[in-house]
């Protein structure tokens, strides 16, 4: 038997809806950051090596590393990529399976809530300063990543959690599904 489709996949092998959007979303924001990061770090070592370093280079490069890494994981979580012991899964008995997933999915999800709570609580204790190269940049934008990224996990986790448990019946395999499955193949239609 095959493994479920990818959630929210359409015909033509784009996600629709809610989970498609989440995905480019997520997918323009990685982008973006890694771009972002990527001509920082340039500039940063060319000033550098010219003997005109960047006051605030280090401190906004750890931000937006900091950004880069957790909307990468909402979007590895969003692509099933992320940490989920599969070939553990699979091994298990179907009914394990369930509980497995489930047990999975509940323990994510709340350690998520935990870590968006602890990033709320932050921005409660930052409310008023500003970084410290960059005086007119609140500190609480810098770390708002915490909470909206563990909102944006929380989302892509629970947006694939069907294809999750569909997965663990009797003679189905849990797999990490792809972002654009292929279109089928019909030979029948080849001129």
């Amino acid at each position: 038997m095959q493994p479920a489709a990818h959630p929210g996949a359409s015909r033509g092998g784009r996600s629709t809806g809610f989970a498609g959007g989440l995905d480019r979303t997520l997918e323009y924001v990685v982008l973006t950051l890694m771009t972002g990061l990527a001509v920082l770090v340039v500039v940063g070592v060319g000033f550098r090596k010219a003997g005109a370093a960047l006051v605030w280079y280090d401190e906004l490069a750890s931000i937006v590393l900091a950004w880069l890494t957790f909307y990468g994981a909402a979007l590895a979580a969003r692509k099933r990529a992320h940490i989920g012991f599969p070939k553990l899964v699979e091994g298990a008995p179907p009914r394990l399976r369930r509980v497995l997933v489930v047990f999975r999915e509940v323990s994510v999800i709340g350690f998520l809530i935990v870590v968006a709570w602890a990033g709320w609580r932050v921005q409660e204790v930052l409310a008023g300063t500003h970084l410290v190269s960059m005086p007119t940049i609140p500190t609480g934008l810098a770390h708002s990543v915490i909470p909206l990224g563990a909102l944006m996990f929380m989302a892509a986790e629970l947006s694939t959690v069907r294809g999750r448990l569909a997965g663990t019946q009797p003679g189905e395999v849990v797999t990490a599904a792809p972002a654009d499955p292929p279109a089928p193949h019909h030979p029948e239609e080849e001129p």
